[in-house]
């Protein structure tokens, strides 16, 4: 069985092809580990098929409810034929598995290279498919999956860091920043009248969108919950404002051929990344003792990297205080 410590060590090779052996299918003895570290992700070779994709989810993070849910969503897109990878399922309809202690999921796999965001006749593609997604999403809620709050993200995300990591010397600083910043994203929201949240996929980078055949496939949504439609497309801009605010134009031209965009959403593209921000340091911490952290992100928990942290937290204080993005 696993433990909180080393929650992943019994998954060898052996363990990997039973599990999937479980369901029926012929392993041919080839696995290979993909880049994951919240759960963990193989490729496994299967006689006179196409390779699996197996999911291991990390035990204790979601609920079986939320993780069908999730299943759910993504076969809901799949389902109007919409490229989103979608698990596999047995003969009983079912798409999570137990093995040992363990669940799991199977996906086909699916090639691409990361979209080019600089690109506008594929930001206009991606903000159609977001469109489209949103579109659904918004069809129903969530009822097991918890919707991107503060709370979630970043108050106590902050108080863990504050009791647990942050070096003494910077303690007083973050504590100060944090309270501002969580005041200063709380008025962010409460500014957007009639906020909608739709079922978003929640971490929308260029690592979970795989483009090829001039399509994008998007793949992973283990953070799917309930935000707002900008969560979903704040992430493809970058460069300098007038650079961003030309990404943003084709983006939701896009979106709105199939979904109405609020613009008063715009307002959220700062304190959504200052969650983010807070979320992912927290993130790190919260997994330091699974031996594949340190080993993945050795500068993690240096002082270094926590006065450096601070500095980008208090640049992000200054960034809320700036004229949001508009559109054209």
């Amino acid at each position: 069985m696993h433990d909180a410590q080393h929650p992943f060590h019994t998954l060898t090779p052996n363990f990997i092809m039973d599990a999937v052996e479980s369901q029926g299918f012929r392993c041919d003895c080839r696995t290979s580990a993909l880049n994951s570290y919240e759960n963990r992700v193989y490729q496994v070779g299967i006689e006179e098929e196409k390779p699996l994709i197996a999911k291991f989810y990390r035990p204790g993070r979601w609920s079986d409810d939320q993780i069908i849910e999730e299943h759910r969503f993504t076969l809901e897109l799949a389902g109007h034929e919409l490229s989103v990878v979608a698990p596999w399922l047995n003969q009983a309809g079912a798409s999570l598995f137990h093995y040992n202690g363990f669940r799991f999921a199977l996906y086909p796999r699916q090639g691409g290279h990361a979209p080019e965001f600089d690109n506008d006749a594929n930001l206009l593609i991606l903000g159609r498919m977001l469109g489209r997604i949103h579109s659904i999403g918004a069809v129903r809620p969530f009822e097991h999956r918890p919707a991107l709050t503060s709370g979630d993200f970043g108050y106590d995300s902050a108080a863990f860091i504050a009791e647990r990591f942050i070096p003494d010397e910077y303690r007083e600083s973050y504590q100060a920043v944090t309270r501002q910043l969580l005041q200063g994203i709380d008025d962010a929201f409460a500014s957007v009248p009639q906020l909608a949240c739709v079922r978003a996929h929640g971490d929308c980078h260029a690592g979970n969108i795989l483009w090829r055949d001039d399509a994008p496939h998007f793949v992973d949504f283990d953070d799917a919950r309930m935000a707002p439609a900008v969560q979903d497309l704040w992430m493809m801009l970058s460069g300098d404002r007038p650079r961003q605010l030309a990404q943003l134009a084709q983006l939701v031209k896009g979106y709105r051929e199939f979904y109405d965009f609020n613009p008063a959403e715009l307002r959220l593209i700062e304190p959504l990344r200052a969650l983010r921000m807070m979320h992912y340091s927290a993130w790190l911490a919260r997994r330091w003792d699974d031996p594949a952290f340190p080993v993945a992100f050795p500068w993690f928990n240096t002082v270094r990297y926590w006065g450096e942290h601070l500095l980008q937290l208090r640049e992000q204080l200054a960034a809320l205080d700036e004229p949001p993005l508009e559109l054209p």
